[in-house]
């Protein structure tokens, strides 16, 4: 059973991050899905599993479909923007007390 409460994650919908172990690993890609109750992601490209799906409406002759899994957060780093390169995240709070992520390696502000 997944926890359902606001858990902050270093890594956001739309991120760059690399991945740090198993089949993928130092494959690259743009983070499509976060699901922080759970701390996994899909990650475009991917941990790409085979699906064999039966006959519906959608598609009447069934067949088999290549979909992306969720990964482990703990896998994978994010790839700051301004450096492009893996790096863990700080948040520092910026301008009007708003807090931010930023790059450990170079000091860039991650968020817009």
């Amino acid at each position: 059973m997944a926890i359902v409460s606001k858990i902050k994650t270093h890594i956001r919908k739309g991120d760059f991050v690399v991945v740090l172990s198993g089949d993928d690993k130092g494959k690259k890609g743009k983070v499509l899905k976060v699901f922080p109750g759970e701390s996994r992601l899909i990650v475009e490209g991917i941990n790409i599993v085979k699906k064999h799906t039966r006959p519906s409406q959608k598609m009447p002759q069934g067949g088999t479909v290549t979909i992306e899994q969720p990964l482990p957060m703990s896998r994978v780093m994010l790839i700051c923007p301004a450096c492009k390169q893996p790096t863990r995240v700080v948040r520092q709070e910026v301008s009007g007390g708003r807090r931010a992520r930023v790059c450990k390696k170079c000091g860039e502000v991650i968020d817009k």
